[in-house]
Order: structure tokens, then sequence, then C-alpha cells
């Protein structure tokens, strides 16, 4: 008697562990197809992934085009990124010049026909990039001849997600396609991108706190990557590379006698560029090399940290 119950105790605990081993398995499945069945959207940079998702939420999967730590004036989209943007529905490409976009674009038609494509710049006014006020003219002509590289910046800022005034904007363009591919959930959407834009007034206010009597002060930059930033807070950005070229000698020492005069100590570095030049400049003036991420995902967080880290480094 005793040996059949302990046979029917271990069968009902084997039945109850397969039995719950099969739930498990329903709902890792049930998951796993929730993430297939979202929308497939695009975005070129890390921060337009967050305002994506802000607006969008649980209902897309974000695909970034440039990953973190990698310069989007010059990286190559993988064969694997490249077969994720053959299934988005939606492109929002930033639209103000970024290499990786004008590279991809003739390659769209052929990989993705019906995919919308979205220009996050639409309604921004791009601004000049800052010419070499302090460099040698005629030595910056040679290179021209030879020197190839970030092209693009020549002539217009390509940065403008670095203004929150900015975002505004790109945020109501990629709502405005996110409603053309989904319009069943524009009420959701239009509650995300109020809810976010409430977010980005907070940080305004918060940055405008933190650089309150600091209008018209400089900070020197390696990559001028903060010019809408700078012009949004009026402040003047000061730029050690200039075109995508390294400066001159005769540029460096007209940089380190500017930071002299006006008594600048901090030389701001993008994460992943070299730090030489700005780490010669910052030796000369008796000061320190900072690093500040303009391609950081978390968008809100990370530029209240830029704005600290600018009042500290600011003339």
């Amino acid at each position: 008697m005793k040996k059949s119950m302990m046979v029917l105790m271990m069968l009902f605990s084997i039945f109850i562990i397969l039995t719950a081993g099969c739930v498990d398995e329903q709902s890792s499945s049930d998951t796993t197809s929730n993430v297939d069945d979202a929308m497939v959207v695009a975005v070129s940079i890390l921060p337009q992934a967050e305002f994506v998702e802000k607006i969008a939420g649980d209902n897309v999967k974000v695909v970034v085009m440039v990953p973190p730590g990698a310069d989007p004036h010059s990286y190559e989209p993988t064969p694997g990124q490249l077969r994720d943007l053959s299934k988005a529905k939606m492109y929002a490409m930033v639209g103000s010049g970024i290499t990786i976009e004008d590279n991809l674009i003739g390659k769209i038609a052929d990989l993705n026909p019906d995919m919308m494509i979205i220009d996050c710049s639409e309604g921004i006014t791009l601004r000049e990039m800052e010419a070499h006020a302090h460099g040698d003219e005629d030595e910056h002509d040679a290179e021209e001849e030879t020197d190839t590289g970030h092209e693009e910046e020549g002539g217009l800022d390509p940065h403008i997600w670095t203004s929150p005034g900015n975002v505004k904007i790109i945020l109501d363009n990629i709502y405005k396609g996110l409603v053309e591919i989904d319009p069943e959930n524009e009420s959701i959407y239009l509650e995300n991108k109020n809810a976010y834009l409430a977010e980005l007034d907070e940080l305004d206010g918060q940055i405008r706190t933190t650089l309150s009597g600091k209008e018209g002060s400089s900070f020197i930059v390696y990559h001028p990557a903060w010019g809408y930033f700078a012009d949004y807070y009026g402040l003047v950005e000061v730029p050690v590379e200039i075109e995508g070229k390294e400066p001159s000698v005769k540029d460096m020492q007209n940089i380190i006698d500017e930071a002299n005069g006006e008594n600048i100590k901090v030389i701001f570095v993008q994460t992943g560029f070299s730090t030489v030049s700005a780490s010669a400049i910052a030796n000369e003036i008796g000061g320190e090399v900072v690093e500040v991420d303009p391609l950081a995902k978390d968008y809100i967080d990370n530029l209240a940290k830029v704005a600290e880290a600018f009042e500290k480094g600011l003339a």
C-alpha cells in the first residue's frame, strides 16, 4: 500500500513539472511572438531611438544604424543591419547631412522600396559650421586638396539633436510618421509625445538654471558637435577640428592664445574621437580634457550632465 502511494506521488510530481514546463514554454513563445509582431522602425543614431521609443513604446522594435561608440560620419552598416532595415516600415533619417545617411539613401530603393522615409530635420533651420577664424587659411586650403574626411561638415552643421528646441520638432516629425504607418494608435502616440515634450520643457528649465549668468561665454570643443546647443543657450562654441581636419600648428597656437586670454581651462572631446590635439592644448593652458557624448541614448539625463560639464568649463 505504501509502495503504491509513493509511486502515485512520484507520477503526480512528474505531471506537475511537465505541465509547468509547457506553460513556461508557451509563455516564452507568446512573448517572443509579441516582439516579432512589433513594427520595425529604423533610425540613424541612438538619441533618435529614444525619441521613437518614447512615442511608440512597445508597439515598435527600433533598429539603430550607428551603434554605440561608432562615428556616424564614417560608420558602414553591417549586412545584419541592412537586413533589419529591409524589414522596417519606416526609416527616421536625421536628414541634416550625416554621411551614413548620404551613403544609404541610394541603396534604400532596392533594399526596401515600400519603407516610408521621414526627414527629422524638416522644419529646422540648419546652421553654418564655424570657420577657423584663428587659423592659417592658406594652409587649410592646401590641405583640402588631399583631405576628404567629414566633407559634409564643410558647410551646414548636421548635429541638430543637441538643441532641445530642435528635438521638439524632431519629435513631431517622428510622431507624424508613426501615425501614418499605424493610424490606429494615433491617440496613444499623441499622449506619449506630449508627455515627452513636458520632460523636454523640464530639462530646458534645468539647463537654463545651470547656465544662468553664462550667456555669451565660450567653450572649446575638439569636434564641433554642440553648435545648436550653444546657439540655443546663448553660448559660443570654439572648435579645434574644422571640416574633419586636425588643426595646424598655427591653429593650435591661436586656440591656446584664445583659451589663455579668456581663462578657458577645459577642452571638451567627443567619446571615441582622438584626444591627442585636445590633450596638447590642455597641457599648454594648464587645463584638462573632458568627454561629452552627443550620441548617448538617454537624451534627457545626458544633456543635463553635459550642461553641468559645460558650466564648469565656460570662460
